[in-house]
């Protein structure tokens, strides 16, 4: 019988260990995605479709299986990564469409026939919309993954984590791809120690000053008075940020998933948008708590980003205990840290050795992916990931100290 994991990921950030864990006989991996993205593109969508959370993430996690060596597999990859040329018109797309459900797209041929009209069917099913003339939207830059999506959404009665379970059938992924949420709209604001509010998830992800992030916020509505709350006092804009906060219930898969799992992953990635929110959601914190889990793993950051520069691997720790409601670590939220231990200009720092601190024990070993520095090598963290759990797949481990 699979040992069941539950990982909270993003959208690339956990890739590797999420691909390796997919590859690992006797794991059966379920993934924990939230729908807060809105840059570029996929911000153009949900303003188009307001009650849409972000589809960019689950896209991303519904490709990890595909095998660029299998023709059908990697047309498929192709095909749903493919982003609409500057100019791209609703007619060039509805000929595209046209063309995919009669197998007479160029490249495309390769395309298993089941995919191939489920693609049609979703993107079709956008077009729709787009013909009824409801505002003005630009197919410049966009992932055709992302419209597919959109369009399960509104093939769905515009029930988001209902289109999730048609792409993840249409893409034929083997991952258990979960909406930390019942799939209700929400957007994530953000509030900096300096003052500074970061009026959405696009703004969390991006270059920016290095005073710290003290305050995220899901509101029921994007930000539209940024100047009145910009020139108010911190501790105002705190009050009148948690007035419009958006009601989000947790998704029940979910929860069993946590509460289920042998393996707790806290995945690597950009923790302000892709994972602290998803530990806020209402019921994660418990369903950890009363988790049948050998080991809980915070995985640090290879490298820094945008959002947390210069903070160290015991801050990683201690925020993220914070916001799955656990300062302290007394219910053993997180029982092992597993860090890199290389070092270089913009490597996150270790400054726990080895031991225990915090309440958990801390891991340090090598692993960075060689090839693509600053990512993490699957093999090599899913190695010492299945070791802590006790599981099949495990391996001899040393503990760093």
């Amino acid at each position: 019988m699979s040992a069941p994991v539950a990982m909270f990921s993003g959208g690339r950030g956990g890739a590797a260990i999420a691909r390796e864990l997919l590859r690992t006989a006797g794991i059966r991996l379920t993934l924990l995605i939230n729908g807060y993205d809105n840059g570029l593109s996929t911000g153009a969508l949900r303003r188009y479709l307001p009650g849409m959370l972000g589809p960019s993430d689950f896209r991303k996690n519904l490709l990890l299986h595909l095998d660029a060596r299998d023709p059908g597999q990697a047309a498929l990859a192709a095909v749903l990564e493919h982003r609409l040329p500057d100019g791209t018109t609703p007619r060039d797309l509805a000929e595209f469409v046209g063309a995919l459900a009669v197998d007479l797209v160029e490249g495309c041929h390769a395309l298993p026939r089941r995919p191939r009209l489920a693609i049609a069917r979703d993107l079709a099913a956008f077009l729709d919309r787009l013909g009824t003339g409801a505002g003005r939207f630009d197919l410049a830059d966009c992932a055709l993954g992302n419209l597919v999506f959109a369009g399960a959404y509104l093939r769905l009665g515009e029930d988001f984590n209902a289109a999730v379970r048609s792409c993840a059938a249409t893409f034929g992924s083997p991952v258990r791809l979960l909406n930390v949420t019942g799939g209700e709209n929400a957007h994530l604001v953000a509030l900096k120690g300096d003052g500074r509010l970061l009026a959405d998830e696009a703004e969390i992800v991006a270059p920016q000053d290095p005073a710290p992030i003290t305050d995220l916020f899901l509101l029921r509505d994007p930000v539209r008075d940024r100047d009145a709350l910009e020139a108010m006092p911190a501790g105002r804009v705190r009050r009148v940020l948690a007035g419009r906060r958006a009601e989000v219930s947790p998704n029940p898969a979910a929860l069993a998933a946590i509460r289920d799992a042998r393996l707790i992953v806290y995945g690597p990635g950009t923790p302000h948008s892709s994972l602290y929110p998803s530990y806020l959601t209402p019921g994660v914190a418990e369903a950890v708590a009363a988790s049948r889990a050998a080991a809980r793993v915070l995985v640090v950051n290879i490298r820094e980003d945008h959002d947390v520069q210069g903070l160290s691997a015991s801050d990683h720790l201690a925020r993220a205990l914070v916001h799955l409601g656990d300062p302290f670590n007394e219910r053993r939220t997180v029982t092992h840290v597993l860090c890199h231990e290389g070092a270089g200009d913009q490597a996150v720092p270790v400054d726990v050795p080895g031991g225990a601190w915090g309440g958990a024990r801390w891991i340090t070993a090598d692993l960075a992916e060689p090839a693509r520095p600053g990512t993490h090598s699957g093999p090599r963290t899913v190695r010492v990931l299945t070791a802590l759990a006790g599981l099949p797949a495990a391996t001899p481990l040393e503990e760093a100290g």
